[in-house]
């Protein structure tokens, strides 16, 4: 039998050496096996312009917690975890909640369901619920010499000013599309080292050349990540040729790329944080007794809460929030093609992207291709308009047929019902069970567990649901077990204070 405490497989991680330069920063993560054996690699964040004072407290401080992101996902792994640095209190309680909320997230999300990368018999874990999960012992250290902390001058922060955490996809986007009528923004792509910034290219050489704010930071995370997977035992040895839409077991990703703008947000003043999450993203369930986030916490309400609060307490009045909350993917879809058609066309969401001719086009096979193919074919949009072949539309169509999408229920089910309806799709069993009218999927909808107005700040609210609403079919809120109209006027909007930083 395989318990929790079987995967306690190294004997220590170190997280330090942090070297600061105008442009870069660079930490050691070293790796100690029970043998003794011991192997390192960098981390590394590099900026096109000057933002570090290796002098400078409060610079100090930052490059210790962006140098820390990666390890809060090993608190399951390694007898000890030492962060070398200057943190204060915040950090250290900020890391010691997400390192425990993330255990429980890998124990659930990865290691406790079917997950071709877990070798035998890793794959056959037995738990019983805890009040504590996280294995290792956890130590700060400072080997900084510097006093902890801020440090130079204070900074105002905008609130008319917006970092949007971009990537290529239809969020972001759609994100952008929305700031650029209401607000200034600073689109931010972080350039991480691997594929994954096939996605961000498109996109990324549109604003370069048409935003002047755009940025695009270098992070070889993707290259740190991997180095662990090559020195757990449970993972299988060829995990890299496997075709998969998941992770091995990294769950803590989008902080990653979020500590990785802050450098802009603090240097620009830029008031507000936007990270494209929409209405399906904040889930909570049980697993052995075990609750959990369904593995996306960090792109659930709960978390761009936790992280306002965060920067609050280093006297950062910054709002971290999503603007999309409220909305269906189906509906982000929606608003993109109809409202905003020159950004749509630069849009790749897919897990194995390629470059041909200069240009990134989507590989028209995985699960978030054929979902794409769906939903603009069920807005009587045509799919080549950002990439797709006729070929892999018709490909992605007929493997909707016979596989779901990854899509709560309602949401999916509704997308089936149009493709049915507009006689798009075959009618399989498979089809004819999900297909489904769910009117709501189409409006902005508002409810105490995955989105609330409280989540977005009164300066915004109005000028953002005035352009939403000019593509969703209404609002509604839940009451019950029934989504009631819901009329988005001034007055209603300005009754719910905002909780975001409390």
């Amino acid at each position: 039998m395989i318990s929790l405490d079987s995967f306690i497989t190294l004997k220590k991680l170190s997280v330090g050496n942090i070297r600061i330069e105008a442009k870069k920063i660079k930490a050691e993560y070293r790796i100690q096996k029970f043998s003794g054996e011991e192997s390192s690699i960098e981390l590394i964040y590099s900026y096109e312009e000057k933002y570090f004072d290796k002098n400078n407290p409060g610079d100090i401080n930052l490059a210790s917690m962006m140098s820390a992101q990666v390890a809060i996902n090993y608190g399951l792994f390694f007898e000890t975890i030492e962060f070398n640095g200057s943190y204060d209190a915040e950090d250290r309680g900020f890391i010691l909640r997400m390192i425990e909320n993330t255990a429980r997230e890998i124990i659930t999300n990865k290691l406790l369901i079917k997950n071709e990368f877990l070798i035998p018999p890793f794959d056959s874990l037995q738990i019983k619920k805890r009040d504590h999960y996280t294995a290792a012992r956890i130590i700060f250290s400072d080997d900084t010499g510097r006093e902890t902390g801020g440090g130079g001058e204070q900074t105002a922060f905008d609130r008319n000013k917006y970092a949007i955490l971009s990537s290529g996809g239809k969020d972001s986007l759609l994100t952008y599309g929305i700031i650029k009528e209401i607000g200034t923004p600073y689109p931010v792509f972080i350039n991480e080292a691997g594929r994954h910034w096939f996605t961000a290219v498109n996109a990324f050489r549109y604003m370069k050349e048409t935003e002047p704010n755009t940025r695009k930071p270098w992070s070889n995370s993707d290259r740190v990540f991997n180095f662990f997977l090559r020195h757990f035992p449970f993972i299988r040895e060829d995990y890299a040729k496997v075709r998969s839409d998941i992770y091995p077991l990294r769950l803590w990703t989008v902080p990653v790329f979020l500590f990785g703008v802050l450098p802009v947000v603090l240097k620009n003043g830029i008031g507000n944080i936007l990270i494209g999450d929409e209405y399906d993203t904040t889930v909570t369930g049980e697993r052995s007794g075990i609750t959990h986030f369904n593995g996306l916490y960090d792109q659930s309400r709960f978390f761009d809460n936790m992280m306002t609060r965060y920067f609050h307490t280093k006297g950062w009045t910054i709002n971290q929030f999503s603007l999309l909350r409220s909305m269906s993917e189906l509906l982000i879809m929606r608003t993109l093609l109809k409202g905003f058609p020159t950004l749509q066309r630069h849009q790749v969401s897919c897990h194995a992207a390629r470059s041909e001719e200069g240009r990134i086009y989507p590989c028209g096979k995985c699960e978030k291709c054929r979902r794409i193919i769906g939903m603009i074919t069920a807005l009587d949009e045509d799919p080549s308009r950002c990439g797709y072949s006729q070929e892999q539309v018709k490909y992605g169509l007929r493997s909707l047929a016979e596989q779901s999408v990854k899509q709560i229920r309602s949401d999916a089910s509704h997308l089936y019902y149009l493709l049915i309806k507009k006689g798009i799709i075959e009618k399989t069993q498979h089809v004819v069970q999900m297909g489904k009218e769910y009117p709501e999927i189409l409006k902005l909808r508002f409810d105490q567990d995955r989105s609330t107005l409280e989540d977005i700040p009164k300066y915004i609210r109005k000028p953002l649901f005035d352009i939403l609403l000019r593509h969703a079919d209404g609002a509604v809120r839940r009451w019950g077990e029934q989504w009631v109209p819901l009329l988005l006027d001034e007055k209603f909007l300005d009754q719910y204070e905002d909780k975001a930083g409390e």
